[in-house]
């Protein structure tokens, strides 16, 4: 499987080259990224943890609870994996009035809506990725959404692509993921499935 992110034919009509189409939600259907930033900066900070920019990018697609637990083994802390990961998710709760869609994934979803089958597959949080859909207005978009509550294993597992699959009923050589994070291009790879990198052109 190769990456396509030079070619721009995903900006083009899909049907007939791809049978299902699965998009990753926050950084990718969702301009959310710098917003999550904010709220795991502060959330951390606040418990004496640091958390730079650049870390927390190359742990995108990685559940929340996943991302304590290395933080802290790292930087010998203690915390509430619970508490924490709810203040975590307050805090990007907080901050939603002002997220945005990234117009470029959105518009390739809105082409094709019913047309091909569409799912999305997340590491978030059910609530968090229902809140950001709802507030997008897409939901109703979507045959299937998976999240990190529907796998035991997450991403760079193919797991989460492979479910949203099978719920699509689509095989999964025939889906064709959006993407912005290394860890989501590896399960898609993993999964049998082509991808996009999506961050180019956002």
């Amino acid at each position: 499987m190769s990456e396509l992110q030079t070619s721009p034919f995903w900006q083009s009509d899909l049907t007939g080259q791809f049978d299902g189409l699965i998009f990753d939600c926050d950084g990718t259907l969702s301009d959310s990224m710098p917003l999550h930033y904010i709220a795991w900066r502060d959330t951390m900070a606040a418990r004496g943890i640091k958390f730079p920019e650049d870390r927390f990018y190359s742990m995108g697609g990685m559940p929340t609870e996943k991302i304590i637990a290395i933080l802290c083994d790292e930087q010998n802390k203690s915390v509430d994996v619970d508490e924490t990961s709810h203040a975590k998710e307050q805090a990007f709760e907080d901050l939603m009035d002002r997220l945005e869609p990234l117009s470029v994934v959105v518009d390739v979803a809105k082409s094709h809506r019913g047309k091909l089958a569409m799912a999305v597959a997340s590491g978030g949080i059910r609530r968090i990725i229902d809140r950001q859909l709802a507030q997008m207005g897409i939901t109703e978009w979507f045959d299937a959404i998976v999240t990190s509550e529907d796998t035991e294993l997450h991403k760079p597992e193919p797991d989460a692509f492979l479910l949203a699959a099978k719920l699509l009923d689509v095989e999964p050589t025939r889906c064709l993921v959006f993407e912005d994070s290394p860890l989501g291009f590896a399960a898609a790879e993993a999964a049998g499935m082509r991808w996009v990198d999506v961050r180019p052109f956002t």
